[in-house]
């Protein structure tokens, strides 16, 4: 069973509530990101996943029931709508429009927590996969449980964070991971253009010609990837 904290989507255009929810719920284990509308909610969901959105439904631009339509056509992440509309025929659109719950405010934020979790407790768990624990890179191999690269067997020295970046690389090989993932997840420090010269290096290490790389590539407007062999 994963032991990583659910990934948590806070969509509210109120600044005060938005704020209120993401300190909340981070201090009850869960990992937050929040949103001010449903523009940034699709930028966020461009390069993050989601366990759970918390949605507020009026909103300025794209309301919540249309996000709610839109994003079915393309993900089932559980979404809980939150409404200043308590009435029965906005909560029956909300469901239909293919939320998994409504909650109407004001409302107790122990609430919420118990319906996010209750919601979270109906997704099955994914088959268990086996850890992958060696990547090939062309003539180099990464072994992630040491965090050593060599090539032709000879070791190639990495310092502590490019053998952090290019284990969480190879961990989600092929998936797009954003700086912001990346600067928080392999510790680097600096703002995320730090990031940006952490994989300059590791190109140099990894790829026959750095300038058009093979293995890790940059992917516009997401972050970088990486494609082994």
């Amino acid at each position: 069973m994963s032991t990583e904290p659910s990934h948590i989507l806070v969509v509210d255009d109120d600044k005060r509530l938005r704020e209120l929810l993401r300190r909340y719920l981070a201090e009850r284990g869960f990992r937050v990101t929040v949103a001010a509308d449903a523009a940034e909610a699709w930028a966020r969901l461009e390069s993050l996943a989601f366990d759970l959105i918390v949605l507020d439904v009026m909103m300025p631009g794209q309301c919540g029931f249309d996000f709610t339509a839109a994003l079915r056509l393309k993900s089932q992440v559980p979404i809980l709508m939150l409404t200043a509309m308590g009435e029965p025929e906005e909560r029956i659109q909300g469901l239909e429009r293919g939320a998994d719950d409504y909650l109407a405010k004001p409302f107790e934020p122990r609430e919420l927590v118990l319906r996010i979790q209750r919601i979270l407790a109906r997704i099955p768990a994914p088959p268990a996969l086996a850890p992958i624990t060696n990547v090939r890179l062309g003539a180099c191999a990464f072994d992630l449980k040491r965090e050593e690269l060599s090539r032709g067997g000879a070791p190639i020295k990495l310092t502590e964070s490019e053998a952090r970046l290019l284990r969480i690389l190879a961990s989600h090989a092929g998936q797009p991971l954003s700086r912001e993932r990346l600067a928080s997840e392999s510790e680097v420090s600096g703002n995320t253009r730090a990031i940006d010269v952490q994989v300059t290096r590791l190109r140099r290490k990894i790829e026959l010609d750095p300038r058009a790389p093979r293995y890790l590539h940059t992917v516009r407007g997401k972050g970088y990837m990486l494609r082994p062999d």
